[in-house]
């Protein structure tokens, strides 16, 4: 049963969880409750203890968001980065709340429902624009494939055999070439994800950057590279080796032939998130690696 509301907010679910079972169904009756509306994906729906008022879309499109101001998505990194894509296609803000481990893109936890379904009530969150990347895939010349990532585009090895042979180019100059597991090609947002365990730099997210993180290189210079956001990387595989992988945010992949160049520059289309705090990045970092900061004085004033 659909009603006719004013303001509708489209609802993502990890339904694989317990957790995000009971969550959705709080914040559901929670913004009915407060005459607002909620869409749902109809094969989630069907996992999900929902009252009759909630309004059913049967195809995960762009379309689906039209007409909803906010995309609230509970669950883990993987939930969160589906829900991502939802966002990037629709303009659709997203507000994650974290149902995993770590949940960097999330703006609540799994306690922090009900100011969840307040802050959206009173609308008082703000947006903001996190850069992705655009990924293509040449051969011979020709474009075979084209992508997109909010965290990282990585090149890595297909097999566990051998290593993937590769040259690196910034700006249409090459920098080094080795043997390696793989290259992480990221964004600021995407530093505390792949790019962090491959050795690679924290970057703050109001920093504008690319990144090109190494992963397990057999080379004496094979440092992470932090480039200007205009800057196009380029990561090319050489025609001797065996096939390679694309990986697009760990979830979209296409395989690499021998010889075949990926291109990564900043993305024509930013994601957009709600956000419900102000406080500092460097809180955040702290609280989701659990940092030890105990003995810190801070400056005297």
């Amino acid at each position: 049963m659909t009603q006719n509301r004013a303001r509708t907010v489209f609802l993502l679910a990890h339904t694989g969880r317990p957790a995000a079972i009971r969550s959705a169904e709080l914040v559901v009756k929670g913004l009915l409750r407060e005459g607002i509306g909620v869409r749902v994906l109809e094969y989630e729906a069907a996992d999900l203890p929902l009252p009759e008022e909630v309004e059913l879309v049967s195809e995960a499109t762009p379309q689906c968001l039209e007409g909803c101001e906010l995309l609230i998505v509970l669950g883990g990194d993987g939930t969160l980065l589906r829900g991502a894509e939802f966002a990037r296609a629709s303009g659709v803000p997203m507000l994650g709340v974290n149902l995993g481990s770590v949940g960097f893109l999330a703006e609540a936890e799994r306690d922090d429902l009900d100011k969840v379904v307040d802050r959206v009530v009173t609308r008082s969150y703000e947006v903001e624009e996190r850069m992705t990347v655009d990924v293509v895939v040449h051969r011979n010349g020709d474009i075979v494939h084209t992508d997109w990532a909010l965290n990282e585009a990585a090149v890595q090895k297909a097999g566990a055999e051998k290593l993937l042979e590769v040259v690196l180019e910034i700006d249409g100059r090459p920098v080094t070439g080795f043997g390696c597991d793989g290259i992480v090609l990221s964004t600021p947002t995407g530093s505390t994800a792949y790019a962090f365990s491959a050795g690679g730099p924290v970057v703050w997210p109001e920093v504008e950057a690319l990144l090109m993180v190494p992963i397990s290189a057999h080379a004496l210079f094979a440092k992470p590279l932090v480039t200007s956001p205009n800057s196009v990387l380029a990561v090319e595989l050489l025609p001797h080796i065996p096939p390679g992988v694309l990986w697009c945010d760990g979830r979209r992949t296409f395989e690499l032939p021998p010889g075949a160049r990926v291109e990564v520059r900043r993305g024509a289309v930013p994601v957009r998130l709600a956000r419900l705090h102000h406080a500092s990045f460097t809180d955040r970092l702290v609280a989701k690696f659990a940092l030890p900061v105990s003995g810190w004085r801070g400056a005297r004033h």
